[in-house]
């Protein structure tokens, strides 16, 4: 029992015993319980199932808030709505990229549930050095900000995602140059073993499926690049930085199925997302200005969540005389 008792990155073993116990149980439930096979999942299960989700990470939040206290449990909710928000706008990437492909409903959750296995040990690996950066060199953190309030001004002046870049993609080039790709979907396989016309052998080939499935790791890459910083500049306890991350991530599955849907009633959203990129990096600045040692975690909660209600609402009042369409 004194080993759950050794510290880990701030923590001891038996909290993060317990975060991993919570994340497998999930997944175990998804996977081999609610699907089992492919089938297309509809708006009203994806809403209820994200609704399940985010109940489980505000639960996850009064748990630390039990036992770490108040400041830790806001900064992890704080955490948890700036992912969440973020996942958002990742959200649409992915929609585009299914769309390239012609992926069929039935089978994204495959790509996504592999997806975001592969996003739990990636940001696992890029929040573990970025602690460590932060930890040795605390100046960085003023880089992350400076990057984050640049990443928001930049995105309030973009024009948008163009479908068109997802084949202008170098790294998809690349493997379709390099590697020998399917010129169809074979089900729900990644890869497939058929035989050459020309060599009459057995020849292994990926299937577009699976080109989905990297163009999807890579996306949430480029969007770690934003997340990451952004927790960051909410808290640096590693703890409180992967737990909050995970935890939006493991809902993101559940929430494309409606919000691809939904797409075009987030008019706003952008300009929301833009607006807390630049909250949240300027927050360092501002403490300091003000001889503070942070910006209460109250206040950066609630800044947070009124500026991506006011998005979100705005939106869908501007587009309420729109029609839902189906991804």
């Amino acid at each position: 029992m004194d080993l759950l008792l050794i510290d880990f990155l701030g923590k001891p073993l038996w909290m993060w015993a317990v975060f991993i116990v919570v994340v497998l149980g999930l997944l175990i439930l998804d996977l081999g319980v609610l699907h089992k096979g492919s089938r297309e999942i509809g708006i009203r299960e994806s809403l209820l199932m994200s609704a399940f989700y985010i109940s489980m990470g505000v639960a996850f939040g009064g748990w630390i808030w039990y036992q770490s206290g108040e400041q830790p449990a806001l900064e992890y909710l704080t955490g948890f709505v700036v992912e969440k928000s973020l996942a958002m706008d990742n959200i649409f990437i992915i929609a585009m990229i299914f769309s390239y492909f012609a992926i069929p409903r039935e089978y994204q959750h495959r790509v996504l549930l592999w997806g975001i296995l592969g996003v739990i040990v990636l940001r696992g690996i890029m929040i573990a050095a970025g602690a460590a950066i932060v930890e040795n060199f605390h100046w960085v953190l003023y880089l992350f900000a400076a990057f984050l309030v640049i990443t928001g001004i930049k995105m309030l002046f973009s024009s948008g995602h163009d479908e068109n870049d997802i084949g202008n993609n170098p790294v998809l080039k690349f493997l379709r140059k390099h590697l020998p790709v399917s010129d169809k979907l074979h089900g729900e396989r990644f890869i497939i073993r058929e035989t050459d016309a020309k060599t009459g052998k057995l020849k292994t080939l990926i299937t577009p499926l699976f080109l989905a499935l990297i163009m999807v790791e890579l996306a949430d890459l480029v969007f770690a690049v934003d997340s990451i910083p952004a927790i960051f500049a909410i808290t640096t306890d590693p703890y409180i930085v992967y737990t909050s991350n995970i935890f939006a991530i493991l809902g993101l599955r559940a929430l494309y199925f409606a919000l691809a849907a939904l797409i075009h009633r987030f008019a706003y959203l952008k300009y929301a997302l833009a607006a807390v990129l630049v909250f949240v990096g300027s927050k360092i600045f501002i403490a300091d200005m003000f001889g503070l040692a942070k910006i209460p975690p109250a206040v950066s909660l609630s800044v947070t969540v009124a500026i991506l209600a006011a998005g979100i609402l705005g939106s869908l009042w501007a587009t309420r005389n729109e029609e839902t369409h189906k991804a």
